[in-house]
């Protein structure tokens, strides 16, 4: 019998239900781990593997012919070599996020545009706020880099509550219907240089991968671009953005604000000064993960639509380019 194993904390009993069904209907046997933990010494033998997070148990099966990690980064499969040949598949979460993700860009924006951490700081020293100029998305400008199904879906949201204008760049410059204009990420100096430009732009959301052609996109050069307007919001990587610059035109008042969710590194040590940056909102990656039931939902479709077709001997979806990294 075929062997399969899912390594994963997070799945529904429907989930495991789902998996089990498929995996009898395509002539597989499945077993399931919570961890690597307990995986470990117990998989030699499988040819397929569901991943729910941890790269190096790959590294434990000699006979793997595919994985399906849940999630959408794929650096720490990259990172096992197991993959670079091409003899073995990978395939990804890639399309599960959009729907929590752009939320969360949605929900810390408001947050931002509308003032929240002075209300939540005066709070938490049991202080009566006070009233403080508020901004809307209604009439906002926005810049979205990554024009994928996360940057897509944050457009559509944000066109939905009104804004102005939706920007969006990504690496070939390609156009994407949810944007009203799309650049590539090569022309950013060029637009933020713009200083009529610079100065409209109320939200620069990044969504891009993280991979060796976008580390330090938002390099120091590039912050210091940016106008007092301009709020960021980051759930792409940490390694995207200057951390160090980005703390210098926060604490100087050089940029309106940002929300990051991701950072380097994670988790955050207690005396990083990042933690006391003004204005700046910080969550610990949480903006994706899988915290939303309908994302745990869509990766289990995902690999079980694929198990079918792996079964078949078929063509796989959410196969990511290996040599890009996303």
């Amino acid at each position: 019998m075929r062997k399969a194993y899912v390594v994963a904390d997070f799945l529904s009993d429907e989930n495991i239900e789902q998996i089990k069904k498929t995996a009898a209907d395509t002539g597989f046997e499945v077993e399931f781990f919570d961890d690597v933990k307990s995986a470990s010494g117990n998989v030699s033998d499988g040819e397929v593997l569901y991943s729910g997070g941890e790269a190096a148990i790959c590294r434990e099966m000699p006979n793997l012919k595919w994985c399906h990690t849940a999630f959408a980064g794929i650096g720490a499969y990259i990172g096992t070599g197991m993959f670079a040949s091409g003899e073995r598949l990978l395939s990804n979460g890639s399309g599960s996020y959009g729907r929590t993700i752009s939320e969360h860009i949605i929900m810390v924006s408001l947050m931002l545009l509308r003032n929240m951490p002075v209300y939540t700081n005066a709070a938490a020293k049991k202080e009566w706020g006070p009233i403080v100029p508020l901004r809307s998305i209604a009439d906002s400008n926005v810049v979205i880099v990554g024009t994928g199904d996360i940057g897509s879906e944050t457009a559509d949201k944000f066109r939905g509550l009104g804004a102005r204008s939706i920007i969006g760049l990504n690496r070939s410059g390609r156009v994407a219907d949810a944007f009203d204009e799309t650049y590539s990420i090569d022309e950013f100096d060029k637009l933020f240089g713009d200083k009529d430009f610079s100065e409209s732009v109320d939200i620069l959301a990044l969504c891009a991968p993280g991979t060796k052609e976008s580390e330090g996109l938002l390099s120091k050069e590039r912050i210091a671009l940016l106008s007092k307007r301009t709020y960021l919001v980051n759930i792409g990587r940490g390694m995207l953005v200057d951390q160090d610059a980005l703390i210098d035109a926060l604490n100087n008042e050089e940029i309106a604000g940002a929300a990051l969710d991701v950072m380097m590194p994670e988790p955050l040590p207690e005396d990083h000064p990042l933690w006391d940056a003004k204005n700046c909102i910080i969550t610990p990656h949480v903006s994706g993960n899988m915290s939303l039931q309908y994302t745990v939902d869509k990766t289990v479709e995902i690999f079980c639509e694929n198990l079918k077709r792996y079964a078949a001997g078929e063509e796989l979806t959410n196969l990511p380019d290996i040599k890009r990294g996303y």
